[in-house]
């Protein structure tokens, strides 16, 4: 999965909206964020997990605590994930459940979570749970893989080195794609001792 192109609207310490251009960062696959404490490097982790997941990258936080504090009560909450997975390019788009101005008479009202998969040819898949489970399925890895290799956030690699063996091999299998292998291999181990 490679990251094209993140906007993110008045999420995290981002008030208005911000566009990261990541497609501009070469197509090598390996990239680096880094900055000053507080500047905003974990919120872009976070978006482009919660375009993927609907969840935040770390175990910390929680989509609820989502909303920009800096945010104007009329700027919508949301992030956008352009993204390219074997040739080919989606879009995924979230917001979180927050409070927001009622669009008729005085006062507020709960904008309920929201989540939009925009698939190559057209198809639109709007309900949450499946554009959860078709992202599953599109990139090969749940929010904790991902999170586990895709996007290692302040010292997470350690986590993945310190995984026991069978977490280990989980993540890789998927990664891989060399589950038949393991299947093959577990047929002929059976045959071999049925021939014993």
């Amino acid at each position: 999965m490679r990251p094209l192109k993140l906007t993110m609207s008045a999420f995290g310490p981002y008030a208005g909206q911000v566009e990261l251009e990541l497609e501009k960062l070469g197509s090598q696959g390996l990239y680096l964020i880094t900055g000053d404490t507080g500047a905003g490097k974990t919120t872009i982790f976070d978006a482009i997990t919660y375009a993927l997941y609907g969840e935040p990258s770390g175990d910390t936080r929680s989509a609820a605590m989502f909303r920009s504090k800096y945010a104007l009560p009329d700027t919508p909450t949301q992030v956008e994930l352009v993204f390219a997975y074997r040739g080919k390019t989606y879009t995924v788009r979230r917001n979180p459940e927050y409070e927001r101005p009622a669009k008729r008479g005085g006062g507020s009202t709960l904008q309920r979570a929201e989540a939009e998969l925009h698939l190559p040819g057209g198809r639109l898949v709007t309900k949450t749970r499946e554009v959860d489970s078709e992202i599953t399925r599109i990139i090969g890895l749940d929010r904790r893989q991902f999170t586990q290799i895709a996007m290692i956030a302040q010292g997470d690699f350690l986590k993945l080195l310190l995984a026991d063996v069978n977490d280990r091999k989980e993540i890789f299998r998927e990664i891989f794609k060399t589950r038949r292998y393991m299947v093959f291999q577990e047929r002929v181990k059976e045959a071999s001792g049925g021939l014993q």
